[in-house]
C-alpha cells in the first residue's frame, strides 16, 4: 500500500525537486566522463524516466524529478513519506555497473548523488547494487541507548587523546558494535556527517535547525573521536551504523546540498561545556515516537526553527544554557590552515600561491577548471578558476576562497595527489 501511495504522490505531485550525479572512479577521484546515468523510479525498473551522460568532470546535468509536496516534511506522522524514491544506474566503459536504489528527493532541495565506480580490472562482480533505506524519520530504526554525555577521565586508557582534532577519515562500522559480519567503512569525516544528517533530518527545514542537529552529530562523533570509545573496547573502527549505538549512516547514499553546505562551513565545530575538554556526547531522538527529556528532539528542534530560534538557542533549550559551540584544533589531511581570512581579487602572497598550485593540480584531472599562473597574485584569472571550482563541487560560485573553497580545495587536491594515505 505504501509503495502504491508514494507512486500516486509522484504522479500526481505538486511540487518538483532536483538531482546532480558525480562519477568518479574509486581508484584515486578521477572523474568519469561519458558515464551513461539512468533515472528510475525505484519499485518500477521500467519507467525510464531520463537517460544522460556525464561530462569531463564526471557530473550530470541537474535534472528536475517530481516529488510529493513540501508540507508532507512539515509535520510528522504523515500517510505518505515525504520525498520520492529514484534509482540511479551508472554504467561506464571500463568500469563494474551500479545500481543504487531508493535515492530520495524532496520539494525544492537539490539532491546530490556521489557513484563511485570500480574499475573492471580491480572488481569481478557484474553488478555493485546499493539499496538505500528509509530516512530515520519515516522509518523504523532501534533508538539510542542512552549513556552518559561525557566520558570519564580518571579511567587508565580511557582518554587517549591530549586535545581535539578533526579526523580526515572515520572508520564506519556498518551494523551494531558485536556484529563481526559487518563491513568496515574508511569515510572522510565530512562525507560521513554529511550523510548521516541527510539520513536522520529532513534537507527542507530550517536552516538553524539543520544547523543544531549537524552540530549535535559531528559533537558527538568527535567525542567517539577523541575518546577513543570503541578502540579502547578492542574493535577497530570508530563509530557504527546502528541507531541504537551512534547515528544512522548508509554506504553509497545521497546527500542533500543543503546539508552538504552547512557541514562545509561548520565541520570544525563541536558542543562544550564550561571546564570539560572532550566534545560533549549530545544524544538525540525524533520526538515523536520515541520521547528523550534532556536530549534533543528533531521535530522539536524543527518547531523551534520555524520560530526563528537560532541554532545555539535551539542546543540550549534542549542541552542548557552552558552549552557552548567550540572549535577543534586542528584538522588532519590538510596541506594548510585557511589564512583565517578569504583570498580574493587583490590577495597576494605564499597562501594564494599555494592555492594556485592546488588548483592547478586539481585542474589536470578536472580539466574544465582553467589552468592559472602560480604567482602569488589573486586576478581575474584566478577568480575565474576558483568560480569554476565552486561549480564542479557545490559551492556558492563567488570567486572567493572563504573558509568552505579553502577547505574543499584542500580536500580535492590531498585526493587527486594521494597525499593523504591510509595506515
Amino acid at each position: 500500500m505504501q509503495n502504491r501511495q508514494l507512486r500516486a504522490a509522484q504522479i500526481n505531485h505538486v511540487d518538483n525537486g532536483t538531482m546532480q550525479v558525480q562519477v568518479t572512479s574509486a581508484v584515486g577521484m578521477v572523474p568519469v566522463e561519458d558515464a551513461r546515468v539512468t533515472i528510475s523510479y525505484t519499485g518500477d525498473p521500467e519507467s525510464k524516466l531520463e537517460q544522460i551522460s556525464t561530462d569531463a568532470d564526471g557530473q550530470s546535468e541537474v535534472l528536475t524529478l517530481a516529488a510529493p509536496p513540501l508540507e508532507y516534511s512539515m509535520e510528522p506522522e504523515q500517510p505518505v513519506q515525504p520525498y520520492a524514491e529514484y534509482t540511479v544506474e551508472v554504467e561506464a566503459e571500463g568500469y563494474q555497473p551500479v545500481s543504487i536504489e531508493g535515492v530520495d528527493v524532496f520539494s525544492g532541495e537539490l539532491s546530490l548523488q556521489n557513484v563511485r565506480m570500480e574499475p573492471l580490472e580491480v572488481s569481478e562482480d557484474e553488478l555493485k547494487n546499493i539499496v538505500i533505506p528509509a530516512n530515520t524519520l519515516f522509518g523504523n530504526f532501534p533508538p539510542k541507548i542512552a549513556e552518559a554525555e561525557i566520558k570519564p577521565i580518571d579511567e587508565s586508557g580511557e582518554i587517549v587523546l591530549s586535545r581535539v582534532v578533526i579526523p580526515e577519515y572515520v572508520v564506519v562500522h556498518d551494523g551494531t558494535p558485536g556484529d563481526s559480519t559487518a563491513g568496515d567503512y574508511y569515510v572522510k569525516y565530512k562525507d560521513y556527517i554529511k550523510n548521516v544528517a541527510s539520513s536522520e533530518i529532513y534537507a527542507t527545514w530550517p536552516d538553524s535547525t539543520i544547523r543544531a542537529n549537524i552540530l549535535a552529530i559531528m559533537s558527538f562523533t568527535l567525542n567517539r573521536v577523541y575518546t577513543e570509545w570503541y578502540r579502547n573496547k578492542g574493535y577497530d573502527f570508530t563509530i557504527t551504523s546502528s541507531t541504537a549505538y551512534d547515528h544512522k549512516w548508509v554506504y553509497g547514499r545521497n546527500y542533500f546540498a543543503s546539508i552538504s553546505r552547512v557541514v562545509d562551513e561548520m565541520f570544525t565545530n563541536f558542543l562544550s561545556r564550561p571546564n570539560v575538554k572532550q566534545p560533549i556526547l549530545t544524544q538525540y531522538c525524533d520526538g515523536q515516537r520515541v520521547t528523550c527529556p534532556n536530549w534533543l528532539s528533531q521535530w522539536g528542534s524543527k518547531y523551534l526553527g520555524d520560530q526563528n530560534y537560532s541554532a545555539i538557542e535551539i542546543l540550549r533549550y534542549y542541552y542548557g544554557s552552558n552549552m557552548y559551540i567550540n572549535e577543534a584544533e586542528e584538522i588532519s589531511g590538510i596541506p594548510a590552515s585557511w589564512p583565517r581570512e578569504n583570498l580574493q581579487i587583490g590577495s597576494s602572497g605564499d597562501k594564494v600561491r599555494q592555492m594556485q598550485e592546488q588548483l592547478n593540480r586539481i585542474a589536470q584531472v578536472y580539466t574544465s577548471i582553467p589552468r592559472i599562473t602560480a604567482d602569488g597574485s589573486f586576478g581575474p584569472a584566478t577568480e575565474r578558476a576558483v568560480k569554476r571550482f565552486q561549480s564542479v563541487f557545490g559551492l556558492p560560485q563567488t570567486g572567493v576562497v572563504d573558509y568552505s573553497t579553502w577547505y574543499k580545495i584542500s580536500e580535492i587536491y590531498v585526493g587527486v595527489t594521494r597525499i593523504a594515505e591510509l595506515v
